[in-house]
């Protein structure tokens, strides 16, 4: 009787054990089924944002300088830089500005206004057409205004978490309005001709609440190789919170051939106040 309660009890247990077992088989199963759904399904959602147009939100930045000083000099220097970017599809649309005045004893010692109107379409990832419209004036420069415009190409260099890297270069058709006794065309108010511009954009992300930028555009004269102009934008900036960041930079507007009298580089170190949104 012993012996068949014993073999009752063993059989039962093994049929369990067997039960048990066949379910864990079939949860494993599942599991992998359940995961294989979850990465077509992410995969398939990739591919679906994808195909979704790009931002088409106006993306902001403005930056604002004030520098005061009394005392054995009284002095006041603005600055107000900034652009709008929007983007569509393979389209982007990008203006934009920075403008400085300055006064010392209460005379104007600086007033100098930029704008750039940049339109881009990616053909890749990497490489884009551009076309510009650019304007300066300076009234402390041999130059009234400065007017460009043409096509171009953008490539994009490098791109990761922390570092950018651009390279831009244009054909361009020029007009400069030009003050009197200027050496470039000292009998000719007017002067036009054709140019080129070859453009530098660089990023790093040193930490994760501090950038370091570098700007640097060179435009020359194809008849004149000696009517070119340089300038350069070093900036390092620290974010303050989602919308506000803080720092300093350091300009330089350099102009080779100028009237007698004008320096040739013009440098400009501010703090700021940058607003994002």
């Amino acid at each position: 009787m012993n012996k068949i309660v014993l073999s009752t009890v063993l059989v039962s247990s093994l049929m369990m054990a067997a039960e048990v077992a066949q379910d864990q088989v079939k949860l494993a199963s599942n599991i992998a089924e359940a995961k294989a759904q979850k990465s077509a399904a992410e995969a398939k959602l990739k591919a679906l944002e994808a195909q979704l147009p790009q931002n088409q939100e106006i993306i902001t930045n403005v930056k604002f300088g004030y520098i005061q000083t009394d005392g054995n000099a009284n002095t006041e220097t603005f600055a107000l830089e900034g652009s709008f970017k929007k983007e569509w599809d393979k389209n982007s649309a990008k203006i934009i500005f920075d403008s400085q005045y300055g006064q010392a004893e209460n005379v104007e010692n600086k007033n100098k206004y930029f704008t750039e109107l940049q339109y881009a379409y990616a053909f890749s990832k990497d490489i884009s057409f551009t076309y510009m419209i650019g304007y300066k004036s300076d009234k402390f420069s041999s130059y009234n205004y400065q007017a460009y415009t043409g096509p171009g190409a953008k490539y994009h260099a490098y791109d990761s978490e922390k570092q950018k890297l651009d390279f831009e270069g244009s054909l361009l058709y020029a007009q400069d309005d030009l003050q009197a006794q200027n050496v470039v065309a000292p009998n000719d108010a007017t002067t036009t001709y054709t140019s080129y511009l070859a453009k530098l954009a660089y990023e790093i992300k040193i930490l994760d609440n501090l950038k370091f930028n570098q700007d640097l555009s060179y435009r020359s004269s194809f008849e004149d190789s000696n009517n070119f102009f340089v300038f350069s934008t070093s900036a390092l900036s620290s974010k303050l919170s989602d919308i506000f960041s803080a720092g300093i930079s350091y300009k330089v507007d350099y102009t080779n051939e100028v009237a007698a009298g004008i320096f040739r580089r013009d440098n400009t170190l501010s703090a700021f106040l940058s607003l994002d949104y």
